[in-house]
């Protein structure tokens, strides 16, 4: 398995087991159950794997991102999650940008060839990325520290363990 599926399998694992956590969030204020005042609840969540993943596509094919102000204030980095639903677009707005966000990432990967996986990437990226495979490794990454804390908040919502 070349460099290039084995990323696009990995991060069609982890949000395959995202979608899976969030499945148990129905109504509102599950939505936005923190299990701390500090904590990161399932909507931030949604909307932090979106703006990233938008930041991602940034890097590696700029014509593809579809930034919302909106989105970056209350799910970019450094935002700071509220229980106040009625400070968050609806969920379902939420999920539907995650999910677009993830298919132009996973469509740009598709798009790649092997080479272009060490391409460098534009000046002004982050130091600790060093090439078009550290932006997939980071999304990999990435997503799974936050779909742990997701993983806390359903658990204490009194949903059984995902897969067991």
């Amino acid at each position: 398995m070349g460099v290039k599926q084995r990323l696009y399998c990995q991060l069609k694992r982890a949000r395959d087991y995202s979608e899976g956590l969030l499945a148990a969030f129905k109504s509102p204020q599950e939505w936005v159950h923190q299990v701390h005042p500090n904590a990161n609840h399932a909507l931030w969540f949604a909307g932090h794997m979106a703006t990233s993943d938008n930041f991602f596509l940034s890097l590696v094919a700029p014509d593809k991102t579809d930034t919302k102000p909106q989105f970056q204030s209350c799910f970019g980095m450094g935002s700071q999650p509220t229980a106040n639903l009625g400070d968050y677009p609806d969920p379902e707005e939420v999920l539907g940008y995650m999910r677009d966000r993830r298919r132009q990432l996973m469509q740009v990967l598709e798009g790649l060839g092997e080479d272009d996986l060490s391409r460098s990437l534009p000046q002004g990226a982050p130091d600790f990325l060093s090439d078009f495979a550290s932006v997939f490794e980071l999304a990999i990454w990435h997503e799974g520290l936050h779909s742990g804390q997701v993983s806390v908040a359903r658990r204490s919502l009194g949903n059984a363990p995902l897969g067991g």
